[in-house]
């Protein structure tokens, strides 16, 4: 009985600084974003403003990784006292990886995509914002592969994962990201380092459009977990029909 209210306030802390958390980045972004071209005093103090935000959600990402920590622990500790408990925690493990909430870490490639340099003689200059539909082709191509996680930037990729142009960088999972792009991916490495190389595939599609691209082989790349929370609204599971 303890264990559980044990766990159940675990659980409330977790909601309480992934609250912290979300409103400060709304705060943060509606100040910095919502007013347009500043006068340099103004952007001063948005820059001051923005790093003590960001030194906040630090320390309320770290305490939530910590209320974790410790549910982890109640769920483990209870799992130890019983098998059939244990077969439990073993399939909601193995599902929090496929939905993308447990950082992962094993073989597999990462891909460095760097902005084409400017063309000095006509002034033209272009990004990987301005090619977004090659970043999706690339993680099309991974997940193909058999990929078992992916992330950009940092930014776990899952089913819910949006990937969307906003002025002059790009929004993953709502978290601003721009050049150079590094996509991660977890799997066979030489699986995914094939898939990506194979003759007129999106790597040598990314160098014909002058990108700088780096495919490396890697034994142990980390990828983070989703941070978003789902909520199911409209759906709900199918009840099995007894014959």
């Amino acid at each position: 009985m303890m264990k559980k209210i044990k766990g159940q306030f675990a659980i409330a802390i977790v909601s309480i600084f992934l609250g912290i958390i979300l409103a400060l980045q709304f705060k943060t972004v509606t100040k910095t974003v919502g007013e347009g071209i500043l006068p340099t005093q103004r952007a001063q103090q948005l820059a001051i403003e923005l790093k003590k935000a960001q030194e906040e959600r630090d320390a309320a990402l770290k305490a939530l990784n910590e209320a974790e920590n410790k549910i982890a622990q109640y769920e483990r500790g209870e799992a130890d006292n019983n098998v059939y408990v244990e077969n439990l925690y073993n399939d909601l493990e193995k599902y929090r990886a496929l939905a993308g909430y447990v950082d992962l870490q094993g073989p597999g490639v990462i891909i460095e995509i760097y902005d084409p340099p400017v063309d000095v003689q006509y002034g033209i200059e272009y990004s990987i914002v301005d090619d977004i539909d090659l970043i999706l082709q690339t993680i099309s191509v991974l997940n193909a592969a058999q990929a078992e996680a992916i992330s950009i930037n940092d930014q776990r990729y899952t089913a819910y994962t949006e990937i969307v142009r906003a002025g002059d960088h790009i929004e993953v999972n709502g978290v601003s990201i721009n050049s150079p792009i590094v996509i991660k991916a977890i799997g066979d490495p030489e699986t995914l380092e094939s898939a990506l190389s194979i003759k007129r595939g999106i790597v040598w599609t990314l160098r014909f459009y002058d990108y700088t691209v780096n495919l490396i082989k890697d034994d142990n790349i980390v990828i983070p977990k989703y941070r978003k929370l789902i909520e199911f609204v409209y759906s709900q599971p199918v009840k099995e029909q007894v014959n």
